[in-house]
């Protein structure tokens, strides 16, 4: 009687020891037999119960033409009980067979034997793999671990995967108190689990006829609803700063070359495109030299990249550009052209394919910081990346002599050349410095998409725009303009789609600019205001 109460209430794990008379319906035909031996072996926690359920998951169960159950291991054969070898040769038995529901209890048998398993890393393994199929048979083993449990994060999920199970359990309040655990948790994906408990069935009755678990299901629920929306906006508001990030790099550069020789160039997106591709011919000298290294060649990918798109800008400005000041027209028409030629160079060199620039393993993976959202450990260091380079841009124009020049030439290039300053040196350098920029964020491109020689075509518009918007010459403008830009896109993509999104921001930029031409942040000076 003892022991049958110690049973029912799931008051102890170990409640008996296995016998042979136990194991015996395993090497019946009848399946049912089998699932009920499969309960009473999991629910014993005796040592022998691990052992059959580990050699059942590996098929090394056996049975003798007596109905002796024993385990195979090679052409040895043991008795599950005493783990001693058995006097009988492998070719007198016969395997036991299983269908998959019995597998699926045999999973999940060892999976609720290992939760009170001394390794941390072996108990935390079983409680994710029967979060991810909860079986109630496993109640008595998971009631055991709660109370011996002593890592507190365990503990916390313990009760989770308990409450998993005690949702059709026959005592109301241990109905009650796994729906106030299941919301606890506000898992979204849990939702589903409470939602029978609260819609009607089809004859006007709920399925759960406990009105406080139905109402503390209720409230669980409005928790989980608002724990999503709180997903979806975190989730929406990092895809967009982390456009954003891309933008800023993209258009950082155009910012200053804009500003300081007003030339519209078309070919800016080529600059990243090139960027990319020295990431990948980097990538590619680490994959055949340094093999060993390979992790760390975004490190030298970075230099790379800024210097391949700098010479490339610095050639352009020298060969085409300085021809064409204040000839906006001819200028656009002669970048737009130079871009058909860098992309179709690209193509005879590298293919028309795209390239595979993979990511380190140090950039791979994520941060999971609520349930359903993870956060990719490539783009949060495309983030930081972005904003170093800003904060390396920034001491240049405003620390060294080369930025001083540069904000003289915006701001009055007669006087500046009146003052000794040679513009058109500092014309070269800056593009060259601008070029160079949209090439380290092809850089940070090639960590998180495709590399083709369509590359920088995706993303000029967007950089003009963000130039636009932010003021022509101003970082801060430039990098409010591209994080709004990327944010707002983000925010409208999940209603209209992405080509009504960009459609959306074109308008709401046409707009704002009619109301400020000059943009976030204007240009100061006397030819400018002039």
């Amino acid at each position: 009687m003892i022991l049958a109460l110690l049973v029912l209430l799931g008051g102890s794990h170990r409640v008996f020891a296995l016998t042979a008379d136990d194991l015996k319906p395993l090497a019946e035909d009848d399946f049912d037999a089998k699932a009920q031996a499969l309960d009473r072996i999991i629910n014993s926690g005796d040592a022998a119960a691990l052992r059959v359920l580990e050699a059942m998951g590996q098929e090394n169960v056996v049975a003798t033409s007596d109905g002796r159950v024993l385990i195979q291991e090679g052409e040895v054969l043991k008795d599950p009980i005493t783990d001693a070898p058995a006097a009988i040769k492998a070719s007198d038995v016969q395997p036991i067979t299983l269908n998959n529901l019995l597998r699926a209890r045999v999973e999940s048998g060892l999976d609720g034997l290992r939760l009170q398993a001394p390794d941390h890393a072996v108990r935390e393994k079983a409680i994710n793999a029967l979060f991810q199929a909860p079986d109630p048979a496993v109640k008595p083993l998971i009631e055991a671990a709660r109370s011996k449990e002593t890592d507190p994060v365990l503990k916390a999920r313990l009760d989770q995967l308990w409450a998993l199970t005690a949702l059709q359990d026959p005592d109301a309040s241990k109905r009650l108190q796994a729906v106030q655990l299941i919301g606890g948790r506000k898992d979204p994906q849990m939702r589903s689990l409470l939602l029978p408990l609260v819609e009607k069935q089809k004859d006007g009755t709920y399925a759960e006829t406990d009105e406080k678990v139905r109402a503390a299901a209720t409230e669980a629920l409005k928790v989980m609803a608002f724990e999503q929306w709180k997903i979806e906006m975190i989730g929406t508001l990092f895809a967009g700063l982390s456009l954003g990030s891309i933008l800023l790099l993209a258009a950082l550069g155009l910012a200053i070359t804009y500003g300081l020789i007003g030339v519209i160039n078309m070919a800016h997106g080529e600059f990243l495109m090139i960027g990319a591709y020295a990431t990948y011919v980097v990538q590619e000298f680490f994959r055949s030299h340094w093999a060993g290294a390979i992790n760390w060649y975004p490190v030298a990918a970075v230099p790379a990249s800024f210097l391949a798109a700098a010479i490339v800008g610095f050639i352009l400005e020298r060969g085409v550009l300085r021809f064409l000041y204040g000839r906006p027209l001819e200028t656009l028409l002669s970048t737009f052209g130079i871009s058909l030629v860098l992309i179709q160079t690209v193509r005879m060199l590298f293919g028309a394919q795209n390239v595979e620039v993979s990511n380190p393993s140090w950039m791979s993976g994520g941060v999971a910081i609520m349930p359903n959202l993870i956060l990719p450990f490539n783009r949060i260091t495309i983030m930081v990346f972005a904003l170093t380079v800003v904060g390396i841009a920034s001491l240049v124009l405003n620390k060294t002599r080369l930025g001083l020049y540069i904000r003289a030439t915006t701001q009055n290039r007669r006087m500046a050349a009146c003052s000794g300053i040679r513009t058109w040196q500092v014309d070269s350098y800056a593009f060259a410095f601008g070029a160079g920029i949209a090439g380290l964020g092809g850089c940070a491109l090639s960590q998180i998409g495709n590399v083709g020689p369509d590359l920088g075509q995706n993303y000029i518009i967007d950089s003009f725009m963000v130039v636009v918007l932010g003021g022509v010459g101003q970082l801060a403008g430039t990098i409010i303009g591209a994080m709004g830009l990327g944010v707002i896109s983000k925010v409208i993509e999940p209603f209209w789609g992405a080509v009504l999104a960009k459609i959306a921001v074109l308008v709401l930029i046409v707009l704002f600019i009619q109301k400020r031409p000059r943009g976030l942040f204007a240009l100061k000076g006397r030819s400018v205001e002039v």
